[in-house]
């Protein structure tokens, strides 16, 4: 008998994609070292990137990196130049390119007035005022607004005689388009001026399959509540800090409100049988093919996020519920928690709160804090750095279990409280900890406690549909936490160019 979860994980392996062959950057190719990257005072020893890494330099690499800066000049240059952008630990500075060869895909359901907005703005910003442009209708209601939009601005018209999804509108322009790149932009954005060209110079690197902007918001003139929420924590906003898109990383995916992919890298495109995730999907099976995926900060565009509370809801929900198929597809790589089993121990212990487990807590911390300072004994001051790394990775892992009692896990954890007091009280402090956390990381400019109750309906109605999504498969593969083997993930004496 076919399970679902057999039908979803059959459906994954249809969706292929060719796998990435050329990754040799070119000649004058220049990267520069990510601003939170730690360097020794020899220059040979490089600890950053998300995941941690750790990378051992020769003494010639050292010298290529003075200034913090290497531009490719032979394969050597150019190999160094590679395993460092695949670190996180630098980010590359191509040279600006004119914007050509794109298409932009515009995938709609009603909403004539937001693509009028979308078509204006990309006509009046001159870099893309004469690009091709590709409306997708996707089973309007009334599908001659659309078609009467898409003419006024001279875009073609696509459509589908009834609803299929994101995913297939987006595919049904990706099979149309006929230029090296294609921008797929969601009705209900803004881009702001000079975007696209930004987005296009990432393809220099021809391991780039995909470069995403910044997802903002866009202003309104009185803003409620949710609207101030999700200035700072709309779930398509990545935040200002550019990198590589890896799994299990800071930069897990990018949304699909607005990315530019390579055609050729991109096969058939989404997989139009997800109603929702297809975009984190589509970043996975890039990265699993050997492409890499750049999320780019510098370019922004803005979206008019969802304030209604009832929609709001029902859309935190939706995302939920997408958890699942990924997981089932992609096994391992969205992990509601990843953490290593010592800093795990070290919070059941702490959260003991009695001296015996505190100390038995900070000896075991102690004891990993030696381990990791003797694996990099040629940095300045190597207990120091095992010391902070070993905290920070404890606070990280409390971080993410307060999320899990919140978000992910919160039907358990509102069972526990039910059968014990100790359970509740640590519940409501969890939830109320995480709360002000976060209220004071995202700088928002709510007060404290509307961030905090609408934090927890976010967590709530997300989990919830993690949970609904888990059911409908029949398995547990969402709510499952992945462990982390080691502190710094990769400890290489790599770069001998």
């Amino acid at each position: 008998m076919t399970t679902p979860s057999h039908r979803v994980l059959a459906s994954s392996r249809r969706v292929r994609l060719p796998a990435a062959t050329d990754t040799a950057l070119p000649a004058g190719f220049t990267v520069e070292l990510a601003a939170g990257t730690h360097r020794s005072e020899d220059g040979r020893l490089l600890l950053g990137g998300s995941p941690l890494r750790l990378l051992r330099l020769t003494a010639r690499a050292a010298r290529l990196l003075d200034g913090g800066r290497l531009t490719v000049t032979d394969p050597a240059s150019g190999a160094l130049a590679r395993r460092l952008l695949d670190a996180g630990i630098a980010h590359p500075r191509p040279a600006p390119v004119p914007v050509s060869d794109t298409t932009v895909v515009i995938p709609v359901r009603d909403r004539a007035d937001q693509l009028d907005r979308l078509l204006a703005a990309l006509r009046a910003d001159p870099p893309t005022s004469g690009l091709p442009v590709l409306v997708v209708d996707d089973g309007s209601t009334c599908p001659a607004d659309p078609g009467r939009v898409a003419r006024a601005h001279g875009a073609e018209l696509l459509a589908h005689p009834r609803n299929l999804g994101p995913a297939a509108a987006r595919n049904t322009g990706l099979r149309h388009a006929r230029t090296p790149y294609v921008a797929f932009c969601d009705s209900d954005v803004v881009p702001e001026p000079g975007w696209l060209a930004v987005l296009l110079a990432q393809f220099a690197d021809p391991a780039v399959a995909l470069a995403a902007p910044r997802v903002v918001a866009l202003p309104v003139s009185e803003p409620g509540l949710l609207d101030r929420y999700e200035e700072m924590r709309s779930p398509l906003d990545m935040g200002g800090g550019e990198g590589p898109v890896v799994p299990v990383s800071a930069l897990s995916y990018v949304p699909s409100a607005t990315i530019v992919v390579r055609r050729v890298a991109v096969g058939a495109g989404f997989d139009d049988s997800m109603r929702v995730g297809e975009d984190v999907d589509l970043c996975m099976r890039l990265h699993e093919a050997g492409w890499r995926l750049r999320y780019v900060p510098a370019a922004r565009v803005r979206h008019r996020h969802r304030t209604g509370l009832r929609s709001w809801l029902a859309q935190r929900t939706a995302y939920g519920t997408g958890a699942a198929d990924l997981a089932l597809r992609h096994p391992g790589q969205v992990p509601p928690l990843y953490a290593a089993p010592w800093s795990l121990a070290v919070c059941a212990l702490l959260l003991r709160g009695r001296p015996a487990p505190v100390a038995a807590a900070a000896a075991l911390t102690a004891v990993t804090a030696v381990r990791v300072a003797r694996r990099m004994p040629d940095a300045d001051f190597p207990y120091r750095a095992g010391a902070l790394l070993s905290l920070a990775a404890v606070r990280g892992t409390a971080e993410q279990l307060l999320r899990c009692a919140t978000r992910h896990h919160w039907p358990v954890a509102v069972t526990a409280a039910v059968a014990s007091r100790r359970a509740r009280y640590a519940l409501v402090a969890a939830a109320v900890a995480e709360g002000l956390v976060d209220h004071r990381r995202s700088a928002t400019s709510l007060a404290p406690l509307p961030h905090l109750a609408i934090r927890r309906l976010d967590d709530l109605a997300y989990g919830w549909g993690v949970w609904l999504g888990a059911v409908r498969r029949r398995t547990t593969a969402p709510l499952r936490p992945r462990l982390a083997l080691r502190l710094v993930s990769r400890w290489t004496a790599g770069g001998r160019p």
